[in-house]
């Protein structure tokens, strides 16, 4: 996977497999369908913070390495080298993260490569937080990015999020009273990626005392 030379990471918990759809299950059939596709195509996603776009763009490239395809994943969130952009259309899938970090030269960078994408068969898959012609790029690579398919992600309701943070919970195997996420919607943020953190912490904080994951263990974490 040529993304080894860089600073970055893929997040195990991070699968297609395991997206909690909700509203947004055509988009992750969509994703899918292009694993079985020989022809290239480009797909531009966006939405809100803890929407999920990270998720299904490292759920990508996990599947993309389970099919034995050559992949990058990048976050443009993250300092990239110079000129990485260049020469990626080698590759069978390039997931682009966090488009509206791309510098000056990036974006050319990135023009260049989706024409490129267009005569092979690589799957270009990139995210971003608005639609293509509400980043600040060139105008070339705004209008490219503008005919590419486009989905947004809806912001993930109550019931949702309460059911990635059980499968978190579920995949880490621990045990934790079922009023705690009651507790946590009332008492500590509806907001997704702060709970998941929590979740983390918590998990922490029960291995070294050796409990369960209790509303007064969530009131010492907090406190912390």
């Amino acid at each position: 996977m040529n993304q080894l030379s860089l600073p970055l990471t893929l997040d195990s918990k991070m699968l297609l497999s395991n997206f909690v759809a909700g509203d947004n299950k055509l988009t992750v059939e969509f994703l899918l369908r292009l694993f079985q596709q020989k022809h290239s195509s480009i797909v531009y996603i966006y939405g809100p913070r803890s929407s999920g776009k990270t998720h299904l763009l490292q759920g990508c490239a996990f599947k993309a390495l389970d099919s034995e395809k050559d992949v990058v994943y990048i976050d443009l969130s993250q300092e990239i080298p110079e000129g990485f952009l260049d020469g990626l259309e080698s590759n069978d899938w390039v997931c682009i993260d966090n488009i509206e970090h791309l510098t000056k030269s990036q974006q050319h960078s990135l023009f260049s490569l989706y024409n490129l994408a267009i005569n092979t068969g690589l799957k270009l898959i990139i995210s971003g937080s608005v639609l293509p012609n509400e980043l600040i790029l060139i105008k070339d690579l705004k209008t490219r990015l503008s005919l590419a398919t486009i989905f947004t992600l809806q912001y993930p309701n109550d019931d949702i999020k309460r059911t990635i943070i059980m499968r978190q919970v579920e995949e880490r195997n621990l045990r934790i009273d079922t009023n705690i996420y009651d507790y946590l919607f009332k008492y500590y943020s509806r907001d997704l990626e702060g709970l998941l953190s929590l979740i983390d912490r918590l998990d922490k904080a029960s291995l070294q005392k050796k409990n369960n994951i209790t509303i007064p263990l969530v009131k010492q974490v907090l406190k912390a």
